[in-house]
């Protein structure tokens, strides 16, 4: 236990208070084994609410202790003992007779962690998701498993944006080769907007149908998106992006070149032979070799890819 008095340790230990003006602190405890710093708070509020009629309470019922966890302190995790009242209500016909203080400003009401220790790890959980937040707070010093950071995720309150004028629509594997679902994409912010289960044309029209204002949208060669497009944004112009401007001249060329395959190999090994001279005077290039065999060629391929598989492996 500390040695300290009352302002000593106040003064001592206020970074730790996630709210000086309403918790006054007792006592401290470091327990350096497990890297435990405990400190025993009391509220100091003089006014509690009831959280249904607003009416203030004046007569106290009993007191109780919350335990919650806190921002750590290096590599030690903080462990708040907090010491708060339950009062009587005074509303005559109100709905509850027993109300517990209330502390905002420091942890919500049934939690057992800090606002600021939820604040931090949303953080994480935000940039890093769950099992790479978990890892690093626990690195930190502090608590938060997998899950309770993916539930903080969940519980996120997204700000609503206003619906961007030219729109991307473009599938997305949610799950790859068995469930594919449609990203929404703000062209101009070059942000994701939305991201709908399935690729169902219905699904697209009721979207663009409760966000109005879409003027241009790109899409691939998908019919469901298409018709999706004329059902919900009938005034939109439909457009391809580049993207898929350059999938679609890619898989053009190769369908040429697989056609006048043989042809465009005979032109190519024609011209990086040496011509030859007749005694007559006559030039004249000597005959191609005969192509190799299917098999050959598709062995040819695998030890090609092979050659290049080894080194990114390696």
């Amino acid at each position: 236990m500390g040695s300290f008095s009352c302002m000593e340790a106040t003064a001592f230990f206020s970074p730790f208070l996630p709210d000086t003006t309403s918790l006054h602190l007792d006592s401290w405890q470091l327990d350096a084994p497990v890297s435990l710093l405990t400190l025993h708070v009391t509220s100091t509020q003089t006014v509690a609410r009831c959280p249904v009629c607003t009416v203030p309470a004046k007569r106290l019922h009993s007191r109780y202790t919350r335990t919650l966890a806190d921002l750590p302190w290096a590599h030690d995790r903080v462990r708040l003992q907090l010491r708060v009242r339950k009062w009587f209500c005074q509303h005559p016909h109100g709905s509850r007779q027993i109300l517990t203080e209330r502390l905002p400003t420091v942890a919500a009401p049934w939690a057992r962690q800090t606002q600021r220790l939820v604040h931090w790890l949303t953080h994480r959980a935000v940039a890093l998701g769950g099992t790479a937040g978990a890892q690093l707070s626990r690195r930190l010093g502090g608590a938060g498993s997998r899950t309770m950071l993916l539930r903080l995720l969940r519980q996120l309150v997204v700000a609503s944006r206003a619906t961007p004028t030219v729109l991307g629509v473009d599938d997305f594997a949610l799950r790859n080769r068995q469930t594919d679902g449609t990203v929404l994409i703000d062209r101009q912010r070059r942000r994701p907007v939305a991201l709908l289960p399935d690729r169902e044309a219905e699904t697209l029209a009721q979207w663009l149908q409760a966000h109005p204002g879409v003027e241009i949208r790109t899409r691939d060669r998908s019919q469901a998106d298409a018709d999706g497009a004329r059902q919900g944004a009938p005034t939109a112009t439909q457009v391809a992006d580049r993207v898929h401007l350059v999938q679609n001249l890619a898989e053009a060329l190769t369908q040429v070149c697989n056609l006048h395959g043989r042809a465009l190999k005979a032109v190519n090994e024609a011209s990086s032979r040496t011509p030859m001279t007749r005694p007559d005077g006559t030039v004249v290039l000597p005959v191609p070799p005969a192509s190799p065999s299917r098999h050959a060629q598709v062995q040819a391929a695998h030890s090609r890819r092979l050659a290049r598989h080894e080194p990114m492996w390696a």
